[in-house]
């Protein structure tokens, strides 16, 4: 295992090629403030200087947390446009994270609520542990999720089910994470092992094309089905022209396994 770079309250160390884990430990729950935020940002700037990191698997240290949210303390002590500057951070990690030059996974095995629940939401996958609970509990304080929670869960699990979490202000148990599709594996094992096996799971196939895959798919929620389509055709002939193709097609007519970078 190679060791990174490391904050105060986040750490990240390459496992096994191509993939990286990325640790929060921002004690007692890795509430969400600046310095939590800057060292996801500084993790995606090692994954990114790194060149090779296909995987990154988000966790927490914490037993019993995956990230409980905004830090209240700090929103207490600011103003309107300090407000906005921290939702900015909020919303500027999540984005990088969702359109990085990786696939992410979130491993949640304990409290993911408000910001925590959105960074999960932020990640490509969700891998959800026995002990899991999710909610946006915003309502509670006189506001709502501001960091992409009301645009992402309705695209994981539907208008009926985001509001009912959203307006509720409840927690989600595990298997109902599951069932209604707001995490996409469950396991009641170790859910950093079960992150890095769906980690293995994209390990022989062309990262430029599962990327592609994504953004084909994210402009089926985005775009009209036309200008959907035109994503995907643009995207395919992108690879063709500019990416793997080549090796993968050739790699399948002379019956070895391909060399993806």
């Amino acid at each position: 295992m190679t060791a990174e770079l490391a904050t105060d309250v986040v750490t990240w160390e390459v496992v096994r090629p191509g993939t990286m884990v990325v640790t929060m430990d921002r004690g007692p729950a890795n509430a969400l403030g600046i310095p939590l935020l800057d060292g996801l940002q500084a993790a995606c700037d090692a994954a990114e200087a790194a060149g090779d990191i296909k995987v990154m698997v988000i966790r927490s240290a914490i037993e019993g947390f995956f990230a409980a949210g905004a830090d209240i303390k700090h929103l207490g002590t600011i103003n309107a446009e300090s407000f906005t500057a921290y939702g900015n951070q909020m919303r500027a990690a999540n984005d990088r994270i969702e359109s990085a030059s990786f696939i992410s996974i979130a491993a949640v095995d304990g409290l993911a609520l408000g910001g925590g629940m959105e960074l999960a939401m932020a990640c490509t996958f969700r891998v959800g542990g026995a002990k899991a609970r999710y909610g946006l509990p915003e309502v509670n304080i006189g506001l709502i999720p501001g960091a992409g929670g009301t645009q992402r869960l309705p695209r994981l699990v539907g208008r009926g089910k985001a509001l009912d979490i959203i307006l509720t202000a409840r927690q989600v148990p595990a298997a109902e994470a599951a069932e209604i599709g707001l995490v996409d594996r469950s396991t009641d094992g170790d859910v950093l092992e079960a992150a890095l096996a769906l980690a293995d799971e994209f390990a022989g196939a062309s990262l430029p094309a599962q990327l592609a895959g994504i953004r084909s798919v994210d402009a089926a929620y985005d775009l009209p089905f036309a200008e959907g389509a035109r994503v995907e055709v643009e995207q395919e002939q992108g690879l063709f022209e500019h990416g793997e193709a080549a090796e993968g097609i050739d790699a399948f007519i002379t019956k070895r396994k391909p060399n993806f970078a």
